[in-house]
């Protein structure tokens, strides 16, 4: 259900004409999607579900509503680029990328398996992953070289890259925030899956984040904020990100950790545990 050109770009427009304008059908989306982020870490018996769980209405809205991208050649220069810096999440990338027709839906079955190209952190091997993962902090640079090499090749792709909000204790993370605003990074966009955990631990038991948008203010970005899950809320504010862009902009999005599950949900013990039969059979219940 994606529009294609000619060259077989997948074309999302903007607010007004997408493919899936009607959020009723991102929804049901998500629903389905989140049963292919259990069912594969399932099946894997290994990964990281809450963060995953937490993370995919932003990544449905980019894929499905806003990212000019192309799954059939997925190098495409013009392409925009996403880059999952909370790598470890990878089974929500997974789960989207084979819908949006990256590779085959059966292939969700691999994950974590010697040889597979989907592994427990997001690498390049995989179509449609731009960048490697593994230590937290790397990815906002990693999208601040994509931009700035955008700006060099004279480009006009934008660059999206989720942060985990446990992520921002790392000091390079907040390295590249201030070199992006040096640089004007305009088609950097960032968002953070501030869904309040980290580990196995709250991150106000970690390390405080708050005030966390006045932080990334006082580094020269603008910030806006809004509910990770409302699709017309979370696209609203993606389309006011890629509007009179004069600096880099996050996107604080506010989210529930092991969203759409029950007994995942705002719970620190599924931030990397896969579910047993029982749980699995009562997750797969609940997002029937």
């Amino acid at each position: 259900m994606l529009r294609r050109s000619k060259d077989g770009a997948v074309r999302l427009e903007g607010l007004a004409g997408g493919q899936y304008s009607n959020t009723d059908e991102l929804k049901a989306m998500a629903r389905q999607l989140r049963r292919d982020i259990v069912q594969t870490i399932f099946t894997a018996g290994s990964g990281h579900p809450g963060g995953s769980l937490s993370e995919l209405d932003i990544l449905i809205a980019l894929y499905f509503r806003v990212m000019r991208h192309n799954p059939a050649n997925p190098q495409w220069p013009d392409r925009d680029r996403f880059i999952l810096s909370k790598g470890h999440a990878s089974p929500g990338l997974y789960a989207v990328l084979a819908r949006a027709g990256y590779f085959p839906k059966e292939e969700l079955a691999t994950f974590r398996k010697l040889s597979s190209r989907l592994q427990g952190h997001a690498h390049p091997m995989t179509p449609g992953v731009e960048m490697n993962s593994g230590s937290l902090g790397m990815g906002l640079s990693f999208a601040l070289g994509c931009a700035l090499a955008a700006r060099l090749d004279h480009k006009d792709y934008l660059v999206y890259v989720l942060l985990g909000d446990g992520e921002c204790d790392e000091g390079q993370v907040w390295e590249a925030a201030m070199a992006a605003a040096h640089h004007k990074a305009t088609n950097l966009i960032a968002f953070v899956d501030r869904n309040r955990i980290q580990n196995d631990r709250f991150t106000d038991e970690v390390m405080s984040l708050e005030p966390l948008a006045q932080k990334w203010r006082s580094f020269g970005w603008r910030v806006l904020e809004t509910d990770g899950h409302d699709f017309d809320a979370l696209l609203a504010a993606i389309d006011k990100a890629r509007r009179r862009r004069t600096r880099p902009t996050v996107v604080i999005a506010h989210t529930v950790k092991g969203k759409g599950v029950s007994f995942m949900e705002n719970n620190p013990a599924f931030h990397g545990r896969a579910p047993n039969r029982q749980e699995f059979e009562q997750a797969m219940k609940e997002l029937a």
